[in-house]
């Protein structure tokens, strides 16, 4: 086995440009590079920069090994990787962590819900919906204005693979035809069957919290309510103890968990 220390290099091979402060990386990465599954992250950076945990927010298939990282220019790390360009090395390791349960959809009527950069970890999920056989797919995503929708191009796509896709911003702008207001006005008005729903929640952990709620209001149980509080993650490999939650590591034993999983302990929202 590699040593987990050891960085990997990967080649740019694209680059989007998502909202004002966050670019989409489309890497290929050397040789050996192990694929990750939906939910899982890198750490990403370059030597003498830093590296960032960063979740896939698109995940290798059969017919290529591309994968890609959505990531806003927040920090240090970030702030030089937003300054590269197509052709240009960065360096990985990983992938680490938990993903989502895809084991758990089966038949079942999934929710996903996310808010502003929250998506990227689940839109992998959207894009392998057809092998989930899941009964019912419903996307629910909320920003805090139309610039900050990110992958605006690709709605219209999903709702023609049968997803459910329901908008809403905060501060609506000039033409904004879907929802105004929080993601969980949504839920509040979405036709669930309890027994027969799993939902995942990524964004802020107050917008995790309360979506989390309104489903537990509708009878949907929290061991079918998963969350990834990836936000906490620093090192990625549970060593500098930043992301600890209880008695779990976020990025050792997550960054997915069930909601009944972290629900109680004193240092969270949940």
């Amino acid at each position: 086995m590699k040593n987990p220390y050891v960085p990997f290099k990967a080649v740019i091979r694209g680059i989007g440009q998502e909202a004002g402060d966050v670019k989409t990386f489309l890497l290929e990465p050397e040789s050996g590079f192990p694929p990750g599954a939906p939910g899982q992250f890198n750490m990403v950076g370059y030597p003498g920069v830093g590296e960032a945990p960063v979740s896939l927010s698109r995940v290798p298939m059969e017919d290529s090994d591309l994968f890609e990282h959505t990531i806003r220019a927040v920090g240090r790390v970030t702030d030089f990787l937003s300054t590269f360009r197509e052709g240009d090395e960065i360096f990985l390791r990983g992938p680490f962590g938990r993903g989502w349960p895809l084991n758990e959809v089966k038949g079942k009527h999934l929710v996903l819900v996310s808010g502003g950069l929250g998506l990227a970890p689940i839109r992998p999920v959207v894009q392998i919906a057809d092998k989930l056989k899941a009964r019912r797919i419903t996307l629910l995503h909320g920003a805090r204005d139309p610039g900050s929708v990110i992958f605006k191009t690709e709605f219209r796509h999903w709702r023609k693979k049968g997803i459910d896709v329901e908008l809403t911003v905060d501060e609506p702008g000039k033409g904004w035809r879907y929802h105004t207001g929080i993601v969980t006005e949504i839920i509040r008005r979405l036709k669930i069957a309890p027994a027969e729903a799993v939902a995942f929640i990524c964004g802020p952990e107050i917008m995790m919290r309360f979506a989390a709620n309104e489903l537990f209001l509708k009878d949907v149980p929290g061991s079918s309510v998963y969350v990834s509080p990836e936000r906490r993650m620093r090192c990625g490999m549970g060593l500098c103890g930043h992301c600890q939650h209880g008695v779990w590591f976020v990025c050792k034993d997550g960054p997915v968990f069930s909601y009944r999983e972290l629900r109680g302990y004193p240092d969270a929202l949940f």
